[in-house]
C-alpha cells in the first residue's frame, strides 16, 4: 500500500448547528451537529466527536479483520465499544483518550492467546490511531463460544 490515497468528504451546513456530510464516491449522506453539551448542541445527532471515536473503533475492527485473516485466527464474532474523553488542556478541548473495549468470540478455546495477540496487534496497526495525539488504552475481552 506504498501509493498515496485520497478522501474527500464535504458538508453542507443546513440549519442552527446541524449540516450534512456527503462524498462524491458515497451513496449515503449523514447528518452531524454540535453535541448537546455545549451551546446550542443538538441531541440525538451524531457529533464530530461520535465520528472521531466511530473512527477510531471502525479502524480497529477492519484492521482486526485483516490481521486476523493474516494470522489464521478463526474467530466467530468481533464487537467493540469505545469511549472518549473530551478534556480542556491548554485552554483547548481535545480528546484526551479514548478506551477501546474490544470483545472477540472464538470457538476454540486453544486460540485465546492467538487472538489476544490478533486484537493487540490491530490496535498497533490501525492508521486512524496512529494519525492521532489521543491516548489509546485497551480493555481486551476474548470469549470462548459455548465455553
Amino acid at each position: 500500500m506504498g501509493k498515496e490515497h485520497f478522501y474527500q468528504v464535504k458538508v453542507n451546513w443546513k440549519e442552527n448547528r446541524k449540516g450534512v456530510l456527503s462524498s462524491e464516491v458515497l451513496d449515503e449522506k449523514i447528518t452531524i451537529a454540535t453535541p448537546p453539551e455545549f451551546p446550542k448542541g443538538e441531541s440525538n445527532i451524531w457529533s464530530p466527536e461520535h465520528y472521531f471515536i466511530a473512527a477510531i473503533n471502525g479502524c480497529l475492527m477492519t484492521t482486526f479483520l485483516a490481521v486476523a485473516e493474516n494470522f489464521k485466527l478463526d474467530y466467530v464474532d468481533f464487537e467493540s465499544d469505545a469511549v472518549g474523553k473530551l478534556e480542556t488542556i491548554d485552554r483547548k478541548f481535545t480528546i484526551s483518550e479514548v478506551v477501546l473495549k474490544p470483545v472477540v468470540t472464538i470457538s476454540n478455546k486453544a486460540d485465546i492467546e492467538l487472538a489476544k495477540k490478533v486484537i493487540e496487534k490491530s490496535e498497533k496497526a490501525c492508521l486512524i490511531s496512529n494519525s492521532i495525539n489521543s491516548n489509546i488504552k485497551m480493555e481486551i475481552t476474548i470469549k470462548v463460544q459455548n465455553g
